[in-house]
Parts: structure tokens; C-alpha cells; sequence
């Protein structure tokens, strides 16, 4: 899994003009993309990571004070636009696998007591953010399970 991590003093997603899910107040932005040889084993190492991420003010992390977390999928963080000049998705897991470990992600987000948030998985979104900072992030999962490790 791969996810964009962003410290925001507030955020939106609206699907067709209408708002889908939004933070209450400061927070993190997670834009996450999942990949063909992901599972629930990196779906949960993932959340872990962001929850306890100490990337807030006085490096707190949103475990420590609480943080809402808003939660966007975006396949496109697998594109390869190494070759050529239109990206290949090749890399990105099919709807069919990426949604049930999105919301697995998610689960993974409350059940660590996470306020949680959500886009419209599939749909076409608009998100709106005012980063603080700007803290912005790139987070990869390890290799884990039966693929070894890196």
C-alpha cells in the first residue's frame, strides 16, 4: 500500500457537488492507493503507522491528541509514467481487490480509535485542503506475510 500523508488544518470531499466526508477540525489527509500484491496484513501495519506518526504540532502523534483522519483512495499512486507519456495502472490492484482493503484499512483506523472519515471509493472526487506546514509524506508498506521482508 501506498499512501500520501498530509497534515491539514481541514479538508473535504465532495462528490458531484455534494460534500462526502469532511474533518471537524485539524486533522490528516491520507490519499491511498493499494497494489496487486497487497492484503490485510499491510492494510493494518499502515494504519498503525499513520495513527501513532508523530507529524503533528509538538511531535504529537494523531493517536496523542485525537486527530480525525479523512481517508481518500487514489489508485493513481500506482501509475508508472517511467515510459512514455501516458502512465500504466498496471501496478494498482482492481477495484474488486483495492475496495475491500480500503474499507479494511479504514476499519483498521476505528478500531485503534480513530475518527475516520471517507471519500466515495471509485467515484470521481474533488478534495479541498489547507495543509499545515506543509507536512506531506509519502509511506510505503513493507513487504509482509508471505512475501518476506524488505
Amino acid at each position: 500500500m501506498r499512501a500520501v500523508l498530509t497534515r491539514v488544518r481541514s479538508a473535504s470531499v465532495s462528490v458531484a457537488g455534494e460534500v462526502v466526508g469532511a474533518l471537524p477540525g485539524p486533522g490528516l489527509l491520507v490519499l491511498l492507493g493499494v497494489g496487486r500484491e497487497d492484503g490485510a496484513d499491510e492494510a493494518g501495519w499502515l494504519a498503525r503507522k499513520i495513527w501513532t506518526l508523530r507529524i503533528l504540532a509538538d511531535e504529537r502523534s494523531a493517536s496523542d491528541v485525537d486527530a480525525p483522519i479523512l481517508v481518500v483512495s487514489q489508485f493513481t499512486l500506482y501509475g508508472d509514467a517511467r515510459k512514455g507519456r501516458r502512465p500504466t495502472w498496471t501496478a494498482a490492484a482492481p477495484g474488486a481487490v483495492s475496495e475491500p482493503l480500503y474499507e479494511r484499512f479504514c476499519d483498521a483506523l476505528v478500531a485503534l480509535g480513530a475518527h475516520v472519515e471517507r471519500g466515495a471509493f471509485g467515484a470521481h472526487m474533488q478534495v479541498a485542503s489547507v495543509n499545515d506546514g506543509p507536512v506531506t509524506l509519502l509511506l510505503e508498506t513493507p513487504d509482509i506475510g508471505s512475501r518476506g521482508a524488505r
